[in-house]
């Protein structure tokens, strides 16, 4: 981003994106690639941040919104380039170190030295998110495995009921409670009106289901003349059981343990949100002249 400073004239970051990406030859899958939130791409995202603290640091001048030029201490550094323009070479200049001693104060996540220099703040913020999430799943998973059936029963009723599916509590209850009956352990109206049924087969396993697993429930669904059906367990499914479904009629979805936990951490059935934090950006209409 410096060396395309480097002609002293006015750069857009719409533009540094599209000349990093030829720089560096970026194939069309990495310049699209997205952040997890997927509301930003990861090169757009970095392209910005560098630009926050190149400027931070006194090294460009951003003149407007979204743009930016080499200022005086950026021709200086050019003129006896560094191997690599990193956090700790920044941190030579006060007005970074300022900078970065305000962002601690507001609680605002730092790299830590090393590989983690590489990632923006949104990046570290949403990679942490991700290892919590990871965790909670495995709680989750380990909780449900542990209880006693019939509150896998309850449970899942409360998700689907969390998830749109169903009429009310009690219906949904007394859909999903029947004793299995060739293979299915209960139905649930995909809508208020009962208009048509999802026939369910919830299992807690501890081990892989496989293909003949899948197939003793399709065949029930048959016998019904079902056209939609959910398998789900707190185990696995193996891959020729996923590749079973993705060929036949009646439609049927698979949610293993993993799905399962992410579901309820999703829908907040057996969790709750101990903290919430605010990402804000500036609003532009506000700051521009009428």
């Amino acid at each position: 981003m410096l060396r395309l400073a480097s002609d002293g004239k006015e750069h857009s970051l719409a533009e540094s994106r599209n000349w990093l990406a030829e720089h560096f030859s970026l194939p069309a899958t990495d310049v699209s690639q997205l952040l997890p939130s997927g509301r930003q791409t990861v090169l757009a995202n970095r392209a910005a941040w560098a630009k926050v603290y190149l400027t931070r640091a006194g090294v460009l001048e951003s003149p407007r919104r979204g743009h930016f030029r080499i200022a005086e201490r950026g021709r200086e550094v050019l003129r006896h380039p560094p191997e690599r323009i990193d956090i700790k070479f920044l941190e030579q200049f006060p007005e970074f170190n300022a900078f970065r001693e305000r962002k601690r104060d507001l609680a605002v996540v730092e790299p830590a030295a090393g590989e983690s220099d590489l990632e923006t703040p949104e990046e570290q913020l949403e990679d942490a998110h991700s290892k919590m999430r990871d965790e909670l799943a495995g709680e989750i998973l380990t909780r449900v495995k542990a209880a006693p059936p019939d509150s896998f029963e309850r449970l899942v009723v409360e998700l689907l009921l969390k998830m749109g599916y169903g009429g009310s509590r009690r219906e949904a209850g007394r859909a999903i409670g029947r004793a299995g009956d060739e293979g299915i352990d209960g139905t649930i109206s995909e809508d208020r009106l009962g208009l048509e049924m999802i026939y369910l087969q919830a299992k807690r396993w501890e081990g892989t289901v496989g293909r003949p697993e899948i197939q003793r429930f399709v065949g029930a669904l048959h016998g019904r003349r079902a056209r939609k059906g959910v398998f789900l367990t707190t185990g696995a499914f193996s891959a020729e059981a996923r590749e079973y479904v993705a060929h036949i009629d009646p439609k049927v979805v698979l949610i293993d343990g993993k799905q399962l936990s992410e579901l309820m951490m999703d829908f907040e059935v057996g969790v709750t949100t101990v903290a919430t934090y605010h990402v804000k950006k500036i609003d532009s209409d506000y700051f521009s002249e009428e």
